[in-house]
């Protein structure tokens, strides 16, 4: 092991670790504060550039922790302004970063995972495989590059106005290292944004909306995708274990009590899987009763799929009919299609320890042959 692999990267602290940190080498826990200010305020990395901190405790810092975000190995930009970055974490793993800028707000899309155990078939990533979780410090990480990519001589961290989880990965099957990072970026010491500017998207993973409710205060959207369990099951596998009744009465106790706000269900178009109008009023019938918004995503293609996006009448169509049924809807604005970088499209780099992407490279060469 190297000097630096056995030193504790900082960034996979909140601020709680972080004073308990200070606090296990017999130094004061408000010393948690300042340093989260050097990291998240003015990106600094480097202990000796720490003035406020004294020069003993520096000393110790260097010998024994690292602020170690991940390297930024690629960038990429796109005609519509969108940036992607591919960021590594050694041992040949890569997840995809994307900056969408618009006007008023910039949204920073982060991965939780190196690839995907949940083999959504519509998804790009899920075909990658997966490889491992990413640590607190991997994922925050993400966040403090891009912002000093961004430019921290310009306030760069407030180009960032929202943080989506909807990266490579499920979110909360990473619970332990994901609910730190949330914090840091709730926290006025880390990111400072509110909770509607956070949002974490799952699959449906009953357990951890639960989990998620009663640990921190942020957005959640659902990536829903059909109305009815049979369809549903051959989209988004996770629903044979917690089925769409299951996974509303989870959304319906996430945004009562302390939670009021509503849930956005993400539902991609695929061409004649789930684009029927009789689809859109079974949608209209399972979300009217639940305070929620729903985000219709054309379907962005990818090398191997079987599916196709919905033409744009098919689209306008669906919309019409659920939001004549009461529900919020809009269509998501295709962003950074030309560099890879649209929903679902993400693939990184995966050390794929499933063998799923193997399995699909060999069905592609057979239909080929065939």
């Amino acid at each position: 092991m190297t000097e630096t692999a056995a030193r504790i990267n900082l960034l996979d602290f909140d601020e709680k670790g972080l004073r308990a940190f200070f606090e296990s080498i017999g130094e004061r826990s408000f010393r948690a504060q300042q340093l989260l200010k050097w990291i998240y305020h003015q990106g600094v990395t480097d202990f000796s550039l720490m003035t406020n901190l004294g020069l003993d405790l520096r000393r110790k810092l260097q010998q024994l922790a690292t602020i170690e975000p991940p390297r930024i190995l690629g960038e990429q930009q796109s005609v519509d302004g969108t940036t992607k970055w591919l960021m590594g974490f050694g041992g040949g793993n890569a997840v995809e970063t994307v900056f969408i800028p618009e006007a008023g707000r910039g949204t920073l899309c982060i991965s939780s995972q190196v690839g995907c155990a949940l083999n959504c078939t519509f998804c790009s990533t899920g075909a990658q495989g997966f490889s491992r979780n990413l640590t607190t410090g991997e994922i925050i990480g993400q966040v403090w590059q891009a912002a000093r990519a961004l430019g921290h001589e310009r306030n760069g961290r407030r180009h960032i106005t929202n943080v989506v989880l909807m990266g490579m990965g499920e979110p909360l099957l990473n619970f332990d290292a994901v609910a730190p990072a949330l914090s840091l970026l709730r926290d006025d010491l880390g990111f400072g944004l509110a909770a509607r500017r956070v949002t974490l998207s799952t699959a449906g993973l009953v357990p951890g909306i639960e989990r998620l409710r009663e640990t921190i205060d942020v957005a959640l959207a659902v990536s829903l995708h059909a109305p009815e369990d049979r369809l549903r099951e051959t989209l988004v596998p996770l629903n044979r274990k917690y089925p769409i009744a299951e996974l509303m009465r989870s959304c319906r106790d996430y945004v009562s009590g302390k939670h009021k706000r509503t849930v956005t269900f993400e539902y991609t178009l695929i061409d004649g899987v789930n684009d029927h109008p009789d689809h859109a009023r079974q949608l209209v019938k399972l979300l009217r009763r639940l305070p929620s918004k729903l985000n219709l995503i054309p379907f962005n293609p990818f090398p191997g799929t079987r599916y196709r996006c919905s033409p744009e009448e098919r689209i306008r169509e669906f919309q019409s009919i659920v939001m004549a049924g009461g529900l919020i809807a809009t269509v998501r604005k295709t962003r950074g299609g030309d560099i890879d970088a649209a929903c679902g499209q993400l693939i990184g780099r995966v050390l794929d320890r499933t063998r799923r992407s193997q399995r699909i490279r060999e069905l592609q060469m057979e239909a080929h042959i065939r």
